[in-house]
Parts: structure tokens; C-alpha cells; sequence
């Protein structure tokens, strides 16, 4: 597969009754949400650091051809530097092995006081990541990495490496009122959305607004840029957050369709494939 679409997290209550049916355990969050969706973002492991029985289990309860795209520990990537904790990145590694061919790419998303003035730590850290054997991408926050020369330098240093770039999009949350269930994803930063890939595959993290119209112009965006990478023979994976997460699953089958819709040779979604789909989320 080219292109997996998914959310941020598979365990979330809000989505019993919709996404899930009614009565489901959270014990059966994973198995389930991994029959509707070909990925998640898997943020839990930024807090916590699974067992490995934990992650063998994450393994049998999802079928072939569904990838985990975990985030390195804050442990790892929020100390102020990243050379220190190789042996730490190296060692989660390790732990995520069980997920076999389910392990799609790790990311590492630094802090917005991690600055350009670091690149030789970042250097050092990228350098020691066994790129052949576990795909690499990378989110950067700070301001002054989307400015030259500093954002030249990046793309030069990810692409000769073969890391990947997380692409964060939040402006749909920054456009429109100041609605208060927003203010949750506002911590997200609004930083500039580079429209480029450095290795054989990408991450985007679309931070959805509740309002699905709101999205529109943004995933139209999205869908024709998509489509040119797919032609590039690039792997895609597709993230949709929302600061209201009940919202999350049906923002991202919309996008499906539209991607569908438009042309974009993307495999099926297994949730439409479903015989009795749950309910379809009130989007409005």
C-alpha cells in the first residue's frame, strides 16, 4: 500500500456508539479501529513506554497491511539535546521489534526550543538512526528551521539521510472565530506547511477543525498534492486530529472520499468495506 489514513489514537471512549459498536470493551478499541483505519499516530508511546507483551499483543490484534507510526518517547526527544540519548532511541527500537512489518515509520517530533543552532547534535542523532532497517521522520517547531538558511540546510541533511518529514498543518484551527473547544489544538504551533518530501515517504498531521466546511479548502489542497506524490511513487501516511476527537474518524473518511472522488488511486477504506457500519458521526 501507498497511502494509509488514520487518526491520532485507536483508544478513545468518545467513539463507542459510532465508530465502535455500541457495548464495545476498550480492551477492543485496537482490533476494532484497526478494521476500520490502515494506520494511527501512535502518541501513547510519547508518554510511556510499552511492555513488550504490550506490543506483541498491538500486533495480533491488528491485521496484516495496518502500520503504527509510534512517536519517540519526550524521554528521548525533549531533553534540550539529542546526542545523549541514542542509546535510549536505539533501545525503543528494540521494544517495538514484535510489531514486525506493522512497525511503519517512527517519528521524533523536537520541541519548539529545539533550535537550528543544534544541527550538529541533530546531525549526530539522525546519523546513528539504522535508517535501512526502521524508517525515520522528523517534526521540527522551532520557528527559525522554516527560515533560510536554515530550512536548506534541513531538507539537504533529511534527504541525504532518508528521513522523512512530518508536514503539520494547524491552519484550519487557526482560521475562523475563537471558539473555546479550539484552544486545546492552539498549543499546536502555527508554523508554515513546506509542501516537500525528503525520503520515499511523509507524514502529515492535519489538525482538523470541528467545523468539517472550515476544512475544505485546506484538504482540497491536500488531495491534489497527494496525488502527485502517489504518482512520484512516494508512501503517504495521513493523520487527522480535531480538538473535538469525536469528530476525528468521520473528518477522515471525508477525506477518503474526496481523495477518491478527485481520482487519487488510494486502496479502499476498510470501514466502508465493513457489512454493518456503525452510525456515521454527526459532523456538524
Amino acid at each position: 500500500m501507498s497511502f494509509f489514513i488514520g487518526c491520532a489514537v485507536w483508544a478513545y471512549k468518545g467513539w463507542v456508539g459510532e465508530l465502535f459498536p455500541p457495548g464495545t470493551r476498550p480492551a477492543d478499541f485496537l482490533h476494532l479501529y484497526s478494521r476500520r483505519f490502515t494506520t494511527v499516530e501512535g502518541n501513547t508511546t510519547f508518554y510511556a513506554i510499552p511492555n513488550q507483551e504490550t506490543v506483541a499483543r498491538w500486533a495480533t490484534d491488528t491485521p496484516p497491511g495496518f502500520e503504527f507510526c509510534l512517536k519517540l518517547p519526550r524521554d528521548i526527544t525533549h531533553n534540550q539535546q539529542l546526542q545523549p540519548y541514542i542509546p535510549d532511541a536505539l533501545k525503543f527500537i528494540e521494544v517495538m521489534r514484535p510489531l514486525g512489518k506493522r512497525l511503519g515509520p517512527i517519528f521524533a517530533q523536537l520541541p519548539p526550543s529545539y533550535a537550528p543552532t543544534l544541527l550538529d547534535d541533530l546531525t549526530a542523532f539522525l546519523s546513528a538512526w539504522p535508517h535501512t532497517e526502521i524508517p525515520l521522520a522528523l517534526e521540527v517547531r522551532h520557528r527559525d528551521w522554516f527560515k533560510e538558511p536554515h530550512a536548506s540546510n534541513l531538507e539537504a541533511l533529511l534527504e541525504k539521510l532518508g528521513v522523512g518529514r512530518v508536514l503539520l498543518d494547524s491552519r484550519p484551527i487557526y482560521t475562523g472565530d475563537d471558539d473555546p473547544q479550539l484552544q486545546s489544538e492552539r498549543r499546536k504551533p502555527k508554523l508554515p506547511v513546506q509542501f516537500s518530501i525528503t525520503a520515499p515517504f511523509s507524514l502529515i498531521r492535519f489538525i482538523s477543525h470541528p467545523n468539517l466546511e472550515i476544512n475544505q479548502p485546506f484538504m482540497a489542497e491536500w488531495v491534489t498534492q497527494i496525488q502527485q506524490w502517489l504518482q512520484q511513487g512516494k508512501r503517504i501516511y495521513f493523520f487527522v486530529h480535531c480538538p473535538l476527537e469525536e469528530r476525528s474518524p468521520n473528518t477522515a473518511r471525508h477525506f477518503q472520499k474526496l481523495l477518491e472522488q478527485n481520482g487519487v488511486k488510494v486502496p479502499p477504506l476498510p470501514w466502508d468495506n465493513l457489512d454493518s457500519p456503525p452510525n456515521q458521526l454527526n459532523l456538524w
